[in-house]
């Protein structure tokens, strides 16, 4: 049987799909019709896959907003979706009532116990205030109908970008061959194609649902009729009690997730049956490869990667070995991908050649930016697209990335990929994380700096020291002229850092953005 556990409530997928047809009900009756945007500022809850069911039943465009946004980042997303409507837990409203727009109406879902519990939320500020309308007493209200069949889900994904405000990719309802692509891409990414019986897999929420790979896993997960645990936060010792107890055979994770669990005390680590594990992917970040070997060496040949973007999907997948015989690989194109490496004028580019990297799945449908239709052409690249990655592929197919085009440093006119810098230094054993980026150079244009996070116990770790320690691994002009240290890196929920955050107060030091 196919189910949903959040915390001490546990439903069928029959009984969410009922509550979700009740949803799309209320939300009809407001005036919603399909082709509007209805947002959802919700932490990872049941009422996340009703409130998301409900916009696909009605043809409606579903837009996550990260919860963490300020007052001012919710507006400028409702403003530029035009959303009609907003689902919110009690709690996040309290910050952002002055936010929303007048006429969008708001669905205030009342934070439960687990979620509280998870993020020091107090009972009171979990609960609607008088006259909101609060989601259960709002849906319970209606009868779910019929709805015509005939519209296929469009999704609106605010990208969280690198520079200036958040990206709007919006995909117009799907053709049935479309949904078929995706459908057999998610199937691969997510490992349904390890099964013969989908409802055999049992899958956990992990990662925070307004993200897109979250997102994506959960909906197909549910939709393919699998048991599903929602953790309400990220919690390495707990993912491994809900591993043992509820025997979850699948992951959908990203690689700081890997370098957490792999903190546990060894005794920690050895107090729980894993076996019930079959396929456990990463993506959205590079992984360390020391990190990726010790969770191999633990979890066994369950490890899998894709590569992909918002933009295009996920392209490639790679297998616990084939990373093992090609470390550093993100894997070779799924079946139907197209990839090419591709230069500063469009070409293509022979093997093991560092470019851009652009991908389709042909036959999966277009996307467009939201409101910005010369950015949706700046991608484009003779009908591949181009989401901003820089690699190669080597003789035998096999994708490697070699950082963000955005991040990349130009330094007295030569390339310089913080990622390779990054890789190297998370050999040192002194150092738990990294982040590499450029800084102002009145000489050189850009310089390379490195923000450096000491494990415990290697406090006395210098600059020299790594300087040193690289010497011997990359070639001179790529070592860090500047290395400072930080107690803790800026993170986003995907596991991505914040690089403009850190970026950020070197280059207004400076006055200029480049």
């Amino acid at each position: 049987m196919s189910y949903l556990i959040s915390g001490d409530r546990w439903f069928t997928t029959g009984e969410i799909q009922t509550r979700s047809a009740q949803v799309a009900a209320g939300l009809q009756d407001m005036g919603l019709q399909p082709g509007d945007a209805v947002a959802i500022c919700l932490r990872n809850d049941i009422a996340f896959f009703e409130a998301s069911m409900a916009t696909a039943i009605l043809g409606c465009f579903p837009v996550q907003i990260n919860w963490h946004s300020t007052a001012a980042e919710v507006r400028y997303i409702l403003d530029d979706c035009g959303a009609k409507a907003l689902v919110i837990h009690a709690d996040l409203l309290i910050e952002r009532r002055t936010a929303i727009p007048e006429g969008v109406a708001v669905l205030v879902v009342e934070t439960p116990p687990e979620i509280r519990d998870a993020y020091g939320i107090s009972e009171q500020n979990g609960k609607a205030a008088p006259g909101d309308l609060e989601w259960e007493s709002w849906r319970d209200q209606f009868t779910p109908r019929e709805f015509d069949p005939a519209s296929y889900p469009a999704t609106i994904i605010y990208t969280s970008g690198t520079t200036g405000t958040p990206k709007g990719v919006r995909r117009p309802p799907f053709s049935p061959e479309a949904m078929q692509r995706i459908a057999e891409m998610f199937t691969q990414s997510y490992g349904f194609h390890l099964v013969d019986d989908p409802t055999t897999v049992v899958t956990a929420v992990v990662g925070p649902a307004y993200h897109a790979a979250p997102n994506n896993h959960a909906l197909f997960s549910l939709r393919m009729g699998a048991g599903i645990v929602v953790m309400p936060r990220f919690n390495p010792e707990e993912l491994l009690r809900l591993i043992e107890a509820e025997r979850i055979t699948h992951l959908n994770m990203v690689p700081i997730m890997f370098s957490r669990l792999l903190k546990l005390p060894p005794e920690v680590r050895a107090r729980y049956d894993l076996s019930s594990l079959k396929y456990v992917a990463h993506a959205a970040a590079p992984c360390p490869p020391d990190v990726k070997r010790a969770m191999i060496d633990w979890w066994g040949p369950v490890i899998y990667e894709y590569y992909g973007a918002t933009e295009i999907g996920n392209v490639t997948f790679c297998s616990s070995q084939e990373w093992l015989d090609h470390p550093g690989t993100v894997g070779k194109a799924m079946v139907g991908a197209v990839i090419r490496i591709l230069d500063d004028n469009g070409n293509e580019l022979p093997a093991n050649s560092v470019g851009e990297i652009a991908a389709v799945i042909p036959g999966s449908g277009d996307f467009v930016y939201h409101n910005d239709e010369n950015k949706r052409a700046g991608v484009d690249r003779d009908g591949l697209v181009a989401p901003g990655d820089i690699g190669y592929l080597d003789d035998d197919g096999h994708l490697f990335i070699c950082d963000r085009k955005v991040d990349m440093i130009i330094s007295g006119g030569v390339n310089i990929y913080p990622a390779e810098i990054e890789a190297a230094l998370h050999l040192m054993p002194g150092i738990a994380d990294c982040a590499v980026f450029g800084i102002p150079d009145d000489e050189y244009g850009e310089s390379v700096c490195a923000v450096v996070q000491r494990r415990r116990g290697h406090e006395d770790l210098s600059a020299s020291d790594i300087q040193d320690f690289l010497r011997e691994r990359i070639a001179g002009f790529k070592i860090p002229r500047r290395i400072d240290f930080a107690e803790d890196l800026p993170r986003e929920d995907s596991g991505k850092i914040f690089k403009r955050k850190l970026r950020e107060s070197y280059w207004q030091a400076a006055g200029r953005a480049l």
